[in-house]
Order: structure tokens, then C-alpha cells, then sequence
């Protein structure tokens, strides 16, 4: 069952695409549905994807393809407005749109370390984001602090997008939380009973602790640079 906001931005993506072939821009939906920001949008469009009724398609920022309709489709809902196009005597062949740039607000939570563990700060700041370096589910972003790494690519002064979750696989560069304190940027790995923390840096060694000590907050989503 979709909520009435969810209804209504799959009901507009679709009437867009039936009218256009390109689908409708975050401000454009924001719009349409009389949000107050594109974060709401992006929401909106996790849970429906999550939910398979939509797709983002690779490479292409501003791309969505609805691949099922809700089964209350016909139900009474008060559509979104729609800017109608003003249509052309002969349809022109579909060509690929040209990359958006939707951006998303999400929050900034101080820095984190990627060398000798220290405190994440809680922060009310936030970190504009192209809306296609994220996929779905709730982000924020870390700045990193260190240099243990930089043979994943992870340097001092970048910003870690963040996916928020509490279980990782082995291998996959997450945010831990060591004994409830400290966080810090790392490989993980279950080895003999206990969890590791490996660097991406040979001049540094892996971190043992026990199950118990480490909780999983996030795993690495991308990455954004300053050159300065």
C-alpha cells in the first residue's frame, strides 16, 4: 500500500514520460507535489524503489523508468499538477536527456578518523549532494580525517556519503563504532571470533576487537573532493 505522496510522484513521473518521454527533474516533482525540498523527493523516490515499482537507469541522472503500477491505481487521488508540453505537429525521436543537477541536502556529521580512531561529532550542518552519487535508503556524509586510506582512494579533507545501515559483508569499507566512543572509516572483516579493522595503508596495522565492541553504522556510498 502506497502512501497518497508516494501515489502521486509515481502518477506524475508517469504522466510525464507518457507526454515526453524524459522524466521530470527533482524540482520539477518537488513542485508537483508541493514539497518544501528536493530531500522529500529523493525519499520518496527510495521507498518506491525499494518497493519495485520504479528504477533509476544507470549513467543517466535524471532517468527514472516505472515498472509497475500500484493495484489501487484507478483509487481516487487528487493528482499532481502537471505543466503539459506544448506538443509538436510531428514527434521527434526520443533522445537520451542531459544529465540534471539535483541536489540533495544530507546531514554532515563532523569528521571521522581513517588513521587512529576518534569521536564522530554531531553537527546540525549539511553537505549539498548530486542526487546521482546516491542510491536508495537515508545518507549523510563524514568529513575524513588521516591518511590510512589512501590506497582505497580515501584521503585527508574528502567527504564519505554514507549509507545508513548496522550490517556490512566482509570486505566492505564501513563506518565502525568502536566501544560506543570512537569512529573510524575501515575495511571489515570477522576473523577467528573477532572483528578487524583493516587500513588501506601499509604503514598502519589492522585494529582486533571483540563482536561486542564494534557496531556497524553505515557503509561507504562515494566520495566528494574539494580541489582547492
Amino acid at each position: 500500500m502506497l502512501t497518497r505522496k508516494q501515489h502521486e510522484l509515481i502518477r506524475f513521473i508517469q504522466a510525464r514520460l507518457e507526454e515526453t518521454g524524459v522524466s521530470p527533474s527533482f524540482e520539477e516533482m518537488k513542485e508537483a507535489l508541493d514539497l518544501r525540498s528536493k530531500s522529500g523527493v529523493h525519499r520518496l523516490i527510495s521507498a518506491l524503489e525499494e518497493r519495485g515499482f520504479i528504477r533509476r537507469l544507470p549513467n543517466r541522472a535524471r532517468a527514472l523508468e516505472v515498472l509497475r503500477q500500484p493495484d489501487d491505481v484507478s483509487a481516487k487521488v487528487t493528482p499532481p499538477k502537471v505543466w503539459a508540453p506544448v506538443a509538436p505537429q510531428t514527434r521527434a525521436p526520443a533522445i537520451q536527456p542531459a544529465p540534471a543537477n539535483d541536489v540533495i541536502e544530507i546531514p554532515l556529521h563532523g569528521r571521522i578518523a581513517a588513521g587512529v580512531p576518534i569521536e564522530a561529532l554531531e553537527s546540525t550542518a549539511t553537505l549539498p549532494v548530486p542526487a546521482a552519487l546516491l542510491g536508495p535508503g537515508e545518507h549523510y556524509a563524514l568529513e575524513v580525517s588521516g591518511d590510512s586510506m589512501i590506497e582505497a582512494g580515501i584521503l585527508d579533507g574528502d567527504y564519505a556519503l554514507i549509507r545508513r545501515t548496522d550490517s556490512a559483508r566482509d570486505g566492505e569499507i564501513v563506518v565502525a563504532l568502536v566501544r560506543g566512543e570512537e569512529a573510524t572509516l575501515k575495511y571489515l572483516y570477522r576473523d577467528a571470533g573477532q572483528v578487524r579493522l583493516d587500513p588501506a595503508n601499509a604503514a598502519y596495522d589492522p585494529q582486533f576487537y571483540a563482536p561486542g565492541e564494534v557496531m556497524v553504522q553505515g557503509k561507504l556510498a562515494g566520495l566528494l573532493r574539494r580541489y582547492h
